[in-house]
């Protein structure tokens, strides 16, 4: 039996503003909003100031003496790099394969308490790997909907956040806490920005809170459909696209958020066996060099020869070209700047293997 969708705390608000909405990972969410649509609410965040409410993504809180310990021991990152108040971009990977079960934002409020974010899609399993693994004085719980997620970006986002009386000059990648709500100097567009972690009983106040300050900045709604032209133009990896269980960190190019030097975590010996030999294949970008766009599941070709296939792909509002992201094998020898072809649904189109980002990101400003 299809199980029903779930909504948003803030749904009836995106309902007022003219949503249209789309199933996402169980989720009824806003793809885009009436009176502005994907175009221009990218051109919001690059320009001004977006919100997203992005609160289908997981939340689940680890507690108990040794609980960054314990944390530390099974994703990858190394939170022994950062200290409370700090958050870190982390992966949780298969024990045996090293494949990437999901990628997460972990907030170290202290050693025995951690708070984790997951993509929606994968709270579920996160949690029950956490939970099996955990000892008698660790408790994982899984609150993914106790909380709402409002992702705020843009040149503007720190005069949105400081309207409201909330902390908007702290670094990148930290956190301040006020009452229970939690502002977090990071996101995901590339853009300078914060992720507002609110209690679900606060979220229409606060969300009602930024529109009013923010309508002099120009503060636009975003929807899904945004934050993924903005991430890809920003050459940031999506789980289910660019990494996934059968796609490890080093085939995604996210190894940077591997502790290599730690003791213990999960795929741990699988992921160094692979290091020592080399991915088979990598994640790279890819930029048109005509009117063709790459989607996902497109065909690379050299030649006669196919060498990988598009994992992400949009036309870029900015660039106002195709881009995207695409594994290519590694035996193919494809250096930055190399021509290759992509099958565009039966049509060969010209693009360029380049390094990602696309746009010049102003994430730490």
């Amino acid at each position: 039996m299809t199980q029903p969708l779930r909504c948003s705390p803030l749904h009836e608000r995106h309902v007022a503003l003219g949503a249209k909405f789309a199933a996402f990972s169980g989720w009824e969410m806003p793809l885009e909003y009436a009176g502005g649509g994907v175009l221009r609410e990218h051109t919001a965040v690059r320009e001004a100031v977006g919100v997203f409410d992005v609160s289908h993504l997981g939340k689940a809180r680890v507690t108990g003496p040794g609980a960054a310990d314990f944390v530390n021991s099974c994703l990858t990152n190394d939170l022994g790099r950062i200290g409370p108040g700090r958050a870190q971009y982390t992966l949780c990977c298969d024990e045996a394969t090293g494949g990437t079960i999901d990628d997460i934002i972990a907030y170290l409020h202290a050693d025995d308490h951690v708070f984790l974010i997951p993509n929606a899609a994968n709270t579920a399993e996160v949690v029950r790997r956490l939970q099996a693994a955990a000892p008698p004085s660790v408790t994982v719980t899984n609150e993914h909907e106790g909380y709402a997620v409002l992702a705020v970006q843009g040149p503007r986002s720190a005069e949105a956040v400081a309207a409201l009386g909330l902390p908007a000059d702290h670094g990148y990648m930290s956190f301040a806490t006020v009452d229970d709500l939690v502002v977090c100097r990071t996101g995901y567009t590339g853009e300078h920005g914060y992720e507002l972690v609110v209690p679900a009983a606060r979220a229409v106040e606060v969300w009602d809170r930024l529109f009013a300050a923010g309508a002099e900045l120009g503060l636009r709604p975003c929807g899904l459909g945004a934050r993924d032209t903005l991430r890809t133009e920003m050459g940031y990896a999506l789980h289910g696209q660019d990494l996934s269980p059968e796609i490890t960190p080093l085939q995604g190019r996210v190894g940077w958020a591997v502790g290599w030097d730690k003791p213990a975590f999960w795929g741990r010996e699988a992921l160094l066996a692979e290091k020592a030999a080399g991915p088979r294949r990598t994640l790279r970008g890819l930029e048109a060099l005509d009117r063709g766009i790459p989607r996902p599941h497109m065909r690379v070709l050299v030649g006669d020869d196919e060498v990988g296939e598009v994992t992400s792909g949009t036309f870029s509002p900015t660039r106002k070209l195709g881009v995207g992201l695409a594994l290519l094998d590694t035996a193919a020898g494809l250096a930055d700047g190399a021509e290759v072809e992509v099958d565009v649904r039966g049509r060969r189109s010209r693009m360029r293997v380049v390094k990602p980002p696309f746009v010049k990101p102003q994430v730490r400003a």
